[in-house]
């Protein structure tokens, strides 16, 4: 089994390689050579089956070529042991909530699912040193993922006053293997300068640097699980029909769903909803995709202005814009109609939404409506209201009870050092680091 880059100028490599390393030396994206057709057992089949044999089933096809069976059962059971429910909200319209991780956020099933895969790969006395940037969720979810793994220091880095304050207190507080770096700059500054370091040939051998990053394949290979267990609870209901619609930064969400059609999944459509930060929208309203830098909106984990895995999207569809557009609407939304939304949903209905769910709750809304499908909309719940507490609780005018999990860190002393958006201050910082 091998993987190539996107840009296909680097050396192809096996899976531990890439999980290890992270991203090629041409600065492209690790793809799978293969990615397999399931057969159309595993379909008739999947209503039956738990979320973590489904989750085996889809792992095992993908790359139980390198990892023996019983080894990818034991990480699959241990990173996937909590439940993605599909929640009916509206008649057609469903929320995915994948937010009953240990960090309430969807991000808890890359990062969990990653550690155990690097640490079923890690040879014995072998050291790693985890470099990842993050918007949000992500961080927290490493944080947790990788604390304390034998061998694997983490170190993550954040934009100065653009997380939320639970979120902050979530990747600030572990203390240990893990420590954060408190960018003044933006999510795209510190993506920018984790993309060097891992370019920077003295460092990331000095280090034995590796991402966590939706770069990471490793990252990927679980998002494309919950799709699949999605499907299988709608089918459980006589629906057939599904179009997904995610909220998207990075599009690491997305390429899970994608890889879960190219491995069968019947889906009408996607929908790759984001906040102003609407690059890869209007790409695929115009042919044209041209980066800008990020702004901030309300869905702060969204504030991407220039995706990182858009390239995989790409590849995907043989980098055919026809292909891509047939099978993926892009829609965009600002703050105010977040706002607007939160509020109407938990009035109608009860039900409370994060700024990302409410931008994936409006896309999917929006395209049942003007396609006229008759197709289940499912909308990706990607985090826990409670992380944005801040933000929903003024709107719908109610407090959000705190889950005893996040009560604990809330008044935890913040531990993280504050360097300028300039990667030879991050070199310096790291070479001074040992494992």
């Amino acid at each position: 089994m091998k993987l190539y880059s996107t840009k296909r100028e680097a050396a192809e490599v096996t899976l531990k390689e890439a999980v290890f390393k992270g991203l090629p030396e041409d600065n492209g994206l690790y793809m799978l050579e293969q990615i397999p057709a399931l057969p159309s057992s595993f379909f008739d089949k999947l209503p039956n089956l738990s979320f973590q044999e489904i989750a085996f089933e889809v792992a095992n096809a993908l790359i139980g070529r390198v990892v023996p069976a019983d080894e990818l059962k034991v990480i699959v059971e241990d990173a996937i042991n909590f439940p993605a429910p599909a929640v009916k909200v509206e008649e057609n319209l469903y929320s995915l909530e994948l937010f009953h991780g240990p960090t309430l956020a969807f991000k808890d099933f890359g990062a969990r699912f990653m550690s155990r895969l690097m640490g079923y790969f890690l040879s014995e006395g072998e050291t790693l040193h985890i470099l990842v940037a993050t918007s949000g969720d992500t961080g927290s979810a490493v944080a947790q993922g990788f604390f304390n793994v034998p061998g694997i220091k983490v170190t993550i880095l954040y934009p100065k006053g653009k997380v939320s304050h639970i979120q902050e207190q979530q990747l600030t507080t572990n203390g240990g293997n893990v420590e954060a770096l408190e960018i003044d700059g933006t999510f795209d500054d510190c993506q920018r300068m984790v993309k060097q370091a891992f370019l920077d040939k003295e460092l990331s051998e000095a280090l034995n640097l590796s991402s966590a990053n939706s770069i990471n394949i490793s990252r990927l290979i679980p998002q494309s699980f919950y799709y699949f267990n999605a499907y299988a609870q709608l089918k459980k209901e006589g629906k057939d029909k599904v179009v997904f619609c995610v909220p998207s930064g990075n599009f690491g969400n997305l390429c899970g769903g994608l890889i879960a059609h190219t491995m069968g999944l019947p889906v009408e459509k996607f929908v790759a909803a984001t906040n102003d930060n609407h690059i890869v929208p209007t790409y695929l309203e115009t042919g044209k995709f041209e980066p800008k830098p990020s702004v901030s909106t309300l869905s702060n984990a969204m504030d991407v202005g220039n995706p990182s895995n858009f390239p995989r999207m790409t590849e995907l569809f043989g980098n055919s814009y026809e292909s891509v557009t047939e099978h993926i609407v892009g829609k965009h939304y600002s703050d105010e109609e977040v706002k607007v939304v939160i509020n109407e949903v938990q009035k109608a209905t009860g039900y409370v939404m994060c700024p990302h769910t409410a931008i994936a709750y409006m896309g999917a809304r929006d395209y049942l409506k003007e396609s006229g499908s008759d197709a289940a909309g499912v909308f990706l719940s990607t985090a826990h209201p409670v992380k944005f507490h801040d933000i929903v609780s003024p709107i719908i005018g109610e407090e959000i009870d705190i889950p005893a999990r996040l009560k604990e860190i809330v008044d935890r002393e913040k531990q993280a050092v504050n360097l300028p958006a300039d990667y030879e201050a991050l070199k310096a910082h790291l070479m001074s680091v040992t494992v």
